[in-house]
């Protein structure tokens, strides 16, 4: 298990420094100068050449990224031009808001969408498979602004249930900020449902229709313990790996979802920082969800053992 581990963090490293590369080009590919933004319209040609001199612009551009890099190292990704606040602990703390709802989203669908695209590819071709089948496809078609506005225009609007503008923190008032986060993840939970459910039914059959199950069956074993004994375990691992890449995606694409519901989270601070050209704030935005996404899908790899008996662990 330790060379496993050992061999897969070894592979997560080059990866991570290629998205540093990348995020760090860029940025620097934008049009604009970051010290005439820092100054304003208030900058004179030697504050100017003073602020380059002190951010390092003034150098060539590998020299630029050593730099940036080497700070980054240390867990400084800068300040933020517009509020003055250190990127890093701006970018976690709304990290930690996004992270809730999109967390809590995921493992709901996997939850509902896995046991639900068994029973499909169980039943194949027949009434409860051509129903799921039909819901998950509607799910999936319906874009997530749009599926949010309704449930905002249901619940909020017309039965009053659940907030429609704002956001609370559960930190300040955990009984409303749970309100607050309810909307958000059913509108990715119901989402996310018939991507999974496509995926488990997809593998649910592929695995069915394999020797070992059908000798299962000629020992006199019931369908479902065929279904939870044997095939659970080797349908499962496409599906894991779909739901590595799904918390990936809406941990850097959640953007969307954050401005319906008015949640200050990750997502909603890139969108503004685009907008207002806080390129320290963009930088670091990029580059933690890309590391947030190789992290996951290291995780994901880490436990492929535990629920795929065809991959061997050294």
């Amino acid at each position: 298990m330790f060379r496993f581990a050992a061999s897969r963090i070894a592979m997560a490293i080059p990866t991570l420094l290629i998205v540093a590369v990348s995020v760090f080009v860029l940025i620097r590919l934008i049009p604009g100068d970051p010290a005439q933004l820092l100054l304003g319209d208030l900058a004179t040609p030697a504050s100017l050449a003073e602020l380059r001199e002190r951010l390092g612009l003034d150098r060539s551009v590998p020299a630029q990224f050593g730099i940036w890099f080497g700070h980054v190292l240390q867990g400084d990704l800068g300040t933020s031009i517009n509020t003055g606040q250190d990127v890093l602990s701006l970018v976690t703390d709304r990290f930690l808001i996004s992270g809730r709802i999109v967390l809590v989203a995921v493992a709901l669908a996997a939850m509902v969408a896995v046991p639900a695209g068994m029973i499909a590819a169980w039943k194949q071709n027949r009434s409860p498979d051509l129903l799921l089948v039909g819901a998950a496809t509607m799910l999936v078609s319906i874009p997530t602004f749009w599926l949010g506005l309704l449930l905002l225009l249901l619940f909020g609007l017309k039965l009053g249930w659940l907030p429609v503008v704002g956001y609370v923190g559960i930190s300040e008032d955990w009984k409303n900020g749970l309100l607050y986060l309810v909307l958000p993840i059913l509108t990715l939970f119901l989402h996310e449902i018939g991507v999974l459910m496509r995926m488990a039914r997809a593998s649910t059959l592929e695995v069915l229709r394999l020797d070992y199950i059908t000798h299962a069956r000629a020992k006199g074993l019931s369908e479902r313990a065929v279904l939870m004994r044997h095939a659970f375990r080797n349908a499962f691992g496409p599906t894991w790996t779909l739901i590595g890449l799904v918390l990936g995606n809406l941990l850097g694409g959640i953007a969307v979802v954050e401005t319906v519901f008015t949640i200050p989270g990750l997502g909603r601070l890139l969108v503004d920082a685009i907008f207002a050209r806080d390129y320290p704030v963009i930088q670091g935005c990029l580059l933690f969800v890309a590391v947030i996404y190789v992290v996951v899908n290291l995780v994901i790899d880490l436990c492929y053992p535990f629920f795929d008996p065809r991959v061997a662990v050294e």
